[in-house]
């Protein structure tokens, strides 16, 4: 495999729709088309203002968003207090 298509891993944590640790792939940092960025910005107008409207993204081909491995899922955080401890002042 050439040095152009190896995947370049990192680590990431998942929220949804459970925490867990992720090993991802990301954009290549020397792409010519995105520079880096893994998507390619278009801004969008009103054709008859001429306002701008918003940028529309449309993905790389240097990057492949659903390269994805769930490598260790986490615990969930305890939102409430335990049992067995109190809010009281200790007095």
């Amino acid at each position: 495999m050439s040095p152009r298509f190896l995947p370049r891993l990192r680590l990431r944590i998942k929220t949804w729709p459970r925490r867990a640790l992720i090993l991802t792939d990301t954009p290549r940092p020397d792409c010519p088309e995105c520079e880096g960025e893994g998507a390619i910005g278009y801004d969008c107008c009103d054709y008859e203002t001429g306002d701008y409207i918003d940028t529309d993204w449309e993905p790389c081909t240097c990057w492949d968003e659903t390269r994805r491995w769930v490598l260790l899922p986490l615990p969930r955080r305890p939102w409430r207090t335990p049992p067995g401890y109190s809010a009281e002042p200790p007095f």
